[in-house]
C-alpha cells in the first residue's frame, strides 16, 4: 500500500489566505513604510529639529514661563498617528507625501514636578478616569504667580482661592508665544534656515510644518506637565506580572509620566488633563519583538483610513491591545520571526472583539475603559468594516502598500525637483564655500535609518541651543 501525504501550505482558516503570502506582504509594507534617507535628507531632519529647539528657547526667554533647563520628549510619528492618547476632534487632516514627508510629536513641559519620591496624588474628584485637574497648590509661590493668567480660579467657602492649570489657556499662551517668536525669526532670515510653511492651532496642539531643502517636516508640539515618579491611581498596575519583567527594570518603566492637554468626552475642556505614559511606552517598546511591531505598523496603516469616519478608534487603542497581548501570550511565541501574519490577524480579531464589547482597558489604568463612550451604532459599524478586512487581509495589505508607495513617490518627486534646482545645503553658510560635515551626516543618517519608530528624549538648555543632546532608548548622541 502506497501512502501519499499531501503537503499543504499554512492557511488562515477565516479568509483562506496563505500565511506565507501575508508574511511577504507585511515585509514589503515595512520596506516602504520605513524609508531610508541619504546624507542630505538626514541633515535636513537635523536642521529642522535644531530650528524647533531654538524657537522654544526663544519662547522661554519671552516671559520665562517655561522651565529654563527643560527636557523634551521627541516621538516619531505625529499626534494624529496616536503616539499619545489625545483623541482630539479638532486636528487638521494632513497626508504624508502631499503635506509632509516626516512627522514628529514633541512634548514640551510647561510645568515640571520632579522632586517627589512618593506616588503622585492628583485631583481626580472632578474628572473621568485617566484624567485629572491640576491645582497649582502643588507648586511654589513664584510658579503660581508666573502662571496665574493660564488658570481657572475657584473660590472656596473658607475664603481660599485655588488656581487650576488650564490646558486651553496654556495652549492659547503657547500658540501666541510661538507666533510672536516666528515673526521675529522671519524678520532676520538666515541662509539655510527652514521655511515655515504652516503654523496651526489644532485644539490644544500647535502644528508646524517646516520646509528644509526638499523635505517637509510636521511637528505636533504639545504643552504638557511633566512628573517624575508614578501616579497613585496606577499603583496597583505595578503589582501585576508583565511581559517586561526581568527585561527592563521597574525604575525605567516608572521614571515619570505626563499630563497632556486632552479632556474626556464629558469633561470640562478648560480644566481637564489626560494622564499620559509616553515615557514608559518608550521603554516598553524595547521588549516588543520586531515581527510583532511590523504586524502592528501594518495593522495601524490599514485601520487609520478604514476606521477614520466616524472617529472612534485611534492607533493608541491598537497599541494598548498589543501591550495586553504581550502580557497574555508567551514571549517565546511572540518572538517568532515568521509569525507576523498570525500577529496581524490576531490584532484585527482583538480590535473587533473590543468594538463588539465596547471594551478597551487602558494598559496602565485597566479600570479605565477607553471605548466606554462609543454608541452601539458606531461600534457595530466599525466592527463590520473590520470583518471585511478579516475576510480578505491580503487585498487590504496590498492597498496599504500602494498608499505607502504613492506617498513615497510624491516625496521623491519633490526631493528630486529640489535637488535639480540646486538648493543650498541647510548647513552651508552665506558664502556657500563651507561643506556639510560628513561625519555628522553619516551619524545622523545612521540614527534615522537604524531607529525606525523609536522615540528620542532631548535634553536641551534654551540658553545654549548650539548643543542639543538627544537619547534614543539608552544611547546618548
Amino acid at each position: 500500500i502506497k501512502l501519499i501525504i499531501a503537503s499543504y501550505p499554512e492557511l488562515d482558516f477565516r479568509s483562506g489566505a496563505r500565511i506565507e503570502d501575508l508574511n511577504r506582504l507585511i515585509q514589503e509594507f515595512s520596506k516602504h513604510d520605513q524609508r531610508e534617507y541619504d546624507d542630505q535628507r538626514a541633515l535636513e531632519i537635523h536642521t529642522a529639529k535644531d530650528f524647533i529647539f531654538s524657537m522654544l528657547g526663544m519662547v522661554q526667554k519671552l516671559d520665562q514661563k517655561l522651565p529654563v533647563a527643560n527636557e523634551y520628549l521627541l516621538l516619531s510619528g505625529g499626534v494624529r498617528e496616536g503616539v499619545v492618547d489625545m483623541d482630539l476632534d479638532e486636528l487638521s487632516v494632513y497626508a504624508r507625501g502631499t503635506d509632509y514627508d516626516m512627522d514628529f510629536t514633541l512634548l514640551v513641559p510647561a510645568l515640571k514636578l520632579h522632586d517627589r519620591n512618593q506616588p503622585v496624588t492628583l485631583d481626580m474628584r472632578h474628572s473621568a478616569l485617566c484624567h485629572s485637574w491640576l491645582s497649582l497648590r502643588l507648586f511654589d509661590e513664584v510658579t503660581i504667580n508666573k502662571w496665574k493668567d493660564c488658570c481657572t480660579v475657584v473660590d472656596h467657602v473658607n475664603g481660599a482661592t485655588n488656581y487650576f492649570f488650564s490646558p486651553t489657556l496654556v495652549a492659547d499662551w503657547f500658540y501666541e508665544s510661538i507666533s510672536v517668536v516666528l515673526v521675529e525669526i522671519q524678520k532676520k532670515p538666515q541662509r539655510g534656515m527652514p521655511r515655515v510653511e504652516k503654523v496651526e492651532r489644532n485644539g490644544t496642539i500647535i502644528s508646524v510644518i517646516l520646509g528644509v531643502g526638499s523635505s517637509r517636516m510636521l511637528y505636533d508640539i504639545v504643552p504638557v506637565v511633566s512628573f517624575k515618579g508614578w501616579p497613585a491611581v496606577a499603583q496597583s498596575w505595578l503589582m501585576e506580572n508583565h511581559f517586561w519583567d526581568g527585561k527592563i527594570t521597574e525604575e525605567e518603566v516608572i521614571s515619570g509620566f505626563y499630563l497632556v492637554p486632552a479632556c474626556s468626552h464629558k469633561g470640562r475642556k478648560e480644566n481637564e488633563w489626560r494622564l499620559s505614559f509616553a515615557r514608559s511606552e518608550v521603554q516598553l517598546k524595547k521588549c516588543i519583538s520586531a515581527s510583532l511591531m511590523q504586524a502592528y505598523q501594518a495593522c495601524k496603516a490599514i485601520i487609520i483610513k478604514l476606521l477614520s469616519r466616524p472617529k472612534a478608534i485611534s492607533p493608541y487603542h491598537l497599541r494598548s491591545m498589543m501591550l495586553w497581548a504581550c502580557d497574555r501570550l508567551p514571549a517565546t511565541y511572540l518572538s517568532q520571526d515568521d509569525f507576523s501574519a498570525h500577529f496581524l490577524l490576531g490584532l484585527i480579531d482583538d480590535l473587533q472583539h473590543c468594538l463588539v464589547n465596547k471594551m478597551c482597558p487602558n494598559y496602565f489604568i485597566p479600570q479605565c475603559n477607553m471605548l466606554e463612550h462609543l454608541s452601539d451604532e458606531t461600534a457595530m459599524l466599525h466592527a463590520r468594516k473590520l470583518s471585511s478586512v478579516r475576510s480578505d487581509p491580503t487585498e487590504h495589505l496590498r492597498t496599504t502598500i500602494e498608499h505607502a508607495k504613492a506617498a513615497n513617490r510624491l516625496t521623491l518627486d519633490l526631493h528630486w525637483r529640489g535637488s535639480a534646482s540646486n538648493l543650498p545645503s541647510p548647513q552651508s553658510d552665506a558664502g556657500g564655500e563651507h561643506q556639510p560635515d560628513d561625519r555628522l551626516a553619516k551619524k545622523l543618517q545612521q540614527l534615522v535609518t537604524e531607529n525606525p519608530g523609536k522615540s528620542i528624549s532631548v535634553f536641551i538648555n534654551p540658553d545654549d541651543v548650539t548643543r542639543p543632546h538627544f537619547r534614543i532608548d539608552d544611547k546618548f548622541f
